[in-house]
């Protein structure tokens, strides 16, 4: 039998896993590198740069260090967005306790 107190407390729960998903998503950093090391750039969870590095070769060559950075920003933010989908499917499949 449907008991709408059920459902409040599911929602409930549903609604802080995805809270505690969000606070520990926003303190991640995911790094990356191109060019073989000489950029690197690092996003918070929330897909905010909050590194940069650059190899000082690069400096004289502005054509190949825009090249790298797209490419470094690129994947880091590709990294952030995989693991927030890991973590969506992680919570679905915790949804299961709730169907018992």
């Amino acid at each position: 039998m449907f008991n709408p107190n059920d459902l409040t407390n599911m929602l409930k729960g549903l609604q802080d896993s995805i809270k505690n998903i969000e606070e520990k998503q926003a303190s991640k950093t995911f790094t990356a590198k191109s060019g073989g090391g000489l950029v690197s750039v690092s996003l918070n969870g929330n897909g905010e740069v909050i590194d940069l590095n650059i190899d000082k070769s690069l400096l004289d060559d502005v054509e190949a260090l825009q090249i790298l950075l797209i490419g470094a920003i690129n994947e880091a933010y590709k990294n952030m967005e995989n693991d927030k989908k890991n973590s969506a499917m992680d919570l679905f499949g915790d949804l299961g306790a709730f169907n018992k």
